[in-house]
């Protein structure tokens, strides 16, 4: 099958599991603070992944990684699955699955800029109708949380969310030159696991009160989304590069938003429907340049 095919099938696959990932946090944090539900699900995806680290051999290959890898490594989980995934977890809990998703799924756009900033690429005509898209969808969407009195705080931590994924993905693509797929997937839940362990002491007490049911759910949402779509995510941009990629994944709002109208009884309103297809037409104009 083409590189490319396979590539596009890695992303939309991703998409998936990311929605499905979505709609199981929602679920399973009804009760518990953001930062204790991604302790949770980074936790349980690290212990997996060092599972079959041990079983491959793939620890070897860790151990000899030059530092800089490491500390790109780390730098990109962090952005990637502790400060970004805090303020999206942040604005779920504020303003619900279908009017945090619309805004968050501007990500490829931050991902494209940070690439013409610090890579030098070209911004055309294409990316600037597509970036004006999206911050109409933002402008669409900002308005309905008005009329509807959100929390102000939940659109900003949403708008926060896309930027700091964005830069996790332009250092990930990076990484992909550096090693395989299997070993950065893992690599990164490890380190941001690392990383989120020095909130552990202040949220312990919350952990121990996670019941079999919220931890049996926030398991799925940990392999559905940490592990089957990351590593997908991480696959895609190996054999395309981010800038098909992050378009192509970007379908993953659609998908939440559907699920959360059907399975989370969340009102649908039709100017955020609006904003989500023009935030998703967008991203997509600018990463199809």
């Amino acid at each position: 099958m083409d590189g490319t095919l396979l590539g596009v099938l890695g992303a939309l696959t991703s998409a998936f599991s990311w929605a499905a990932s979505t709609i199981l946090i929602k679920v399973g944090m009804r009760d518990k603070s953001p930062v204790a539900v991604n302790i949770i699900r980074l936790y349980i995806v690290s212990a997996i992944f060092a599972g079959i680290f041990l079983t491959n051999g793939t620890f070897q290959e860790v151990l000899s990684l030059h530092p800089k890898l490491l500390v790109v490594a780390f730098v990109s989980a962090m952005f990637g699955f502790v400060v970004g995934d805090y303020f999206y977890f942040n604005a779920l809990n504020m303003m619900g699955v279908s009017r945090t998703v619309p805004i968050t799924s501007t990500y490829p756009l931050w991902a494209i800029l940070w690439a013409a900033l610090f890579l030098g690429r070209e911004i055309g005509i294409q990316i600037i109708l597509g970036a004006l898209l999206v911050v109409l969808a933002i402008i669409v969407v900002r308005r309905a949380e008005e009329r509807e009195n959100i929390n102000p705080r939940g659109f900003i931590f949403a708008l926060l969310a896309p930027v700091s994924w964005s830069l996790a993905i332009l250092t990930m693509d990076w990484l992909t030159g550096y090693m395989d797929v299997l070993t950065l997937a893992g690599l990164r839940m490890m380190l941001a696991a690392l990383g989120i362990s020095v909130l552990l002491p202040r949220y312990l007490p919350e952990l121990k009160q996670v019941t079999p049911k919220e931890a049996l759910i926030l398991t799925g949402a940990a392999i559905t989304g940490l592990m089957v779509g990351q590593y997908l995510f991480v696959y895609s941009v190996n054999l395309v590069g981010s800038q098909i990629a992050a378009p192509v994944s970007a379908i993953n709002p659609i998908i939440s938003s559907a699920l959360a109208i059907v399975l989370l009884k969340e009102p649908p309103n039709r100017k955020i429907l609006e904003g989500l297809v023009l935030a998703v037409l967008g991203v997509i104009l600018i990463s199809t340049a």
